[in-house]
């Protein structure tokens, strides 16, 4: 447990003083209706939803979570998060610009906008549910925990008075100020969080016990966990960090901030941002920063912890007072930020609580919004005052805080959430690509998915067919799980697409003059029916999917190359770092020349 000054403690209730007068300030102004509640006007500018996004990916659930994967798999675990740059890329190149030009309140309203009839209320009534209430409290007790557990090592702070003291600030702000305040606050949090971050790396990395980067990177608890790739010779490896997650979990997995075409908290933003420039800039800032510079900080202090705490038990006997149900290997980033000192301390603790309340508060605003816009007003009162839904968007955000905090007092590690997650998105996550683009996929299409990855998800979680299909003498190999599950889903959904009614020609016309997607499956369509038919609807020959593309592989190669050329500086691979660095100068300037003509496109 630290010991905390009166400097610190300055740094911290100035800290929580700041947001709680953001949220109060813009309060009169979010309350006025719902839009403005929710989207804040639709008029944010692209770099300060550029930084809400980061700061909302940056939770205190994340640190966690990389330490725990590089202690056990090394640098290279985080591949399994890594490879949904290019989910992310695709969204800023392609699905930007449609999701601003569809002008919805929330993306579940995009299920009435491609599908109709009671399949596209179900789906859209579905996931408002699922996920603004229970995968929303999933999401958010996974973070809640990683608070319990810095809490406990760092201030010997019980479970529920961490919940009390963090909570209780940014169930206020949230409720108040809205989707402004919480992006306001994003502003400042994000600016903490990295301060903190990074200073604490820094310190942690020269403490005596590390002695330094050069002691670090070769000592013998850490050589082996430094590659950035996974070790070639390791076929199992190989294939479960690098080849599913880059050929398969990015396009067909579902996870929040990395939505295949784009949706949750992201697509919030990118609705919310003033015009559809300003959604692609926010965007691809996003991705720059969370996947090519933020990872480091966090990387350096979880190396540094297998020296100081090379194993669980070292964890346990320096901090006896954590229950058994609280204990692994995530707790050592919480455990290393003990030996900070009075100051820096005060600013980690700040950065940390700030990481919190940004993740904590979108969550909040945009789960709510899905229970008010999609739910509430659709099924209990269609004809609700924006009164009316405000305060309904305020009282759902109260009971969301309430129970993702009790449910944070059953779980163990972020992990587990991570793993069910990725799991029950299998192989929906083509049909958010595709559906933009594919006239055919109808309603029966996701429904289908959704249905069959979450029954297959339960049906391999089960201990007895667990070991019959994927234990040592099992069926398929243990890597094979994501795969199959992927396969399955997506052939049983293509075939319930084939086997079901496209939506009606009335529902896909208002779809294609909101949104012009392009391409040649709508081309085939309205030449089929405009040969009976008199519809006016225009196509533009210049589709820019495929200038898209190619900018999203340029974008992949550009952050890759930042990603790799950070570690390779850090490390002290001078040569490697240099060739690494030209490579990022050659794909920024191809990706430069690329953009100026997809923007052209765009205007």
């Amino acid at each position: 447990m630290i010991s905390l000054n009166t400097f610190d403690y300055i740094l911290i209730i100035g800290f929580f003083a700041i947001t709680l007068f953001i949220g109060i300030y813009v309060s009169k102004k979010s309350g006025k209706d719902s839009t403005e509640y929710f989207l804040s006007g639709r008029n944010m500018p692209w770099w300060l939803l550029g930084v809400s996004m980061v700061a909302t990916t940056f939770s205190t659930d994340t640190p966690n979570f990389v330490t725990d994967i590089v202690r056990k798999d090394g640098v290279s675990a985080n591949w399994m998060w890594w490879s949904f740059l290019i989910t992310g890329l695709l969204t800023v190149f392609v699905y930007a610009k449609l999701w601003r030009k569809s002008d919805l309140k929330t993306d579940i309203e995009f299920y009435e906008l491609r599908y109709g009839g009671k399949p596209a209320k179900f789906l859209r009534s579905f996931r408002a549910l699922y996920l603004g209430f229970l995968f929303n409290i999933f999401a958010m007790a996974g973070v809640t925990l990683a608070a319990i557990k810095i809490g406990g090592i760092m201030l010997g702070l019980e479970p529920w008075e961490t919940i009390i003291y963090a909570g209780t600030v940014t169930v206020i702000f949230s409720t108040l100020g809205g989707f402004k305040g919480v992006v306001y606050t994003d502003f400042i949090l994000f600016f903490t969080a990295m301060a903190g971050a990074i200073g604490a790396a820094i310190y942690l990395v020269n403490i005596p016990e590390v002695g330094g980067i050069q002691a670090l990177i070769s000592h013998e608890n850490v050589i082996d966990k430094l590659s950035i790739l996974p070790d070639f010779s390791n076929t199992e490896a190989i294939i479960t960090l690098l080849i599913i997650p880059l050929s398969v979990q990015w396009w067909s997995s579902w996870y929040p901030g990395a939505e295949p075409g784009g949706g949750g908290y992201i697509a919030q933003r990118m609705l919310a941002a003033k015009d559809e420039n300003n959604a692609i800039g926010a965007t691809f800032f996003f991705n720059i920063m969370h996947y090519a510079l933020r990872p480091w900080p966090w990387i350096l202090v979880a190396l540094a912890s297998l020296i100081v705490f090379p194993d669980v038990a070292s964890i346990k006997e320096a901090f006896p007072n954590i229950a058994d149900n609280k204990l692994g290997h995530d707790l050592a980033y919480s455990a290393m930020l003990t030996k900070l000192p009075n100051g820096l301390l005060g600013l980690v603790l700040a950065s940390l609580i700030a990481a919190y309340m940004s993740t904590i508060s979108t969550h909040l605003n945009w789960g709510s919004s899905y229970i008010v816009n999609d739910f509430y007003k659709q099924h209990i009162n269609k004809n609700a005052s924006e009164k009316e839904l405000v305060f309904t968007g305020r009282i759902s955000t109260i009971i969301l805080m309430v129970l993702s905090a009790l449910f944070a007092l059953y779980l163990q590690n972020a992990k587990q959430l991570f793993d069910i997650i990725i799991m029950f998105g299998a192989g929906t996550g083509l049909i958010f690509i595709l559906r933009w683009f594919w006239w055919r996929i109808n309603a029966w299409s996701e429904i289908s998915a959704m249905i069959v990855s979450g029954a297959i998800s339960l049906i391999f979680s089960s201990e007895v067919i667990n070991e019959l299909f994927f234990g040592v003498q099992g069926f398929f190999p243990t890597w094979a799980k994501f795969p199959l599950t992927v396969l399955i889903t997506t052939l049983i959904w293509i075939l319930i697409t084939y086997s079901t009614r496209p939506e009606s020609e009335e529902t896909l016309v208002n779809f294609y003059r909101k949104t012009t997607p392009g391409g040649p499956s709508w081309n085939f369509y309205f030449k089929s029916i405009t040969k009976e038919k008199n519809i006016d609807i225009h196509f533009d020959k210049n589709w820019n999917v495929i200038s898209g593309i190619k900018a999203m592989l340029l974008g992949c190669l550009l952050i890759y190359s930042i990603l790799f050329a950070t570690g390779h500086w850090i490390y002290g691979n001078t040569i490697t770092a240099i060739l690494v660095t030209i490579l990022v100068m050659i794909s920024l300037y191809f990706l430069l020349k690329i953009w100026k003509t997809l923007k052209k496109k765009f205007l």
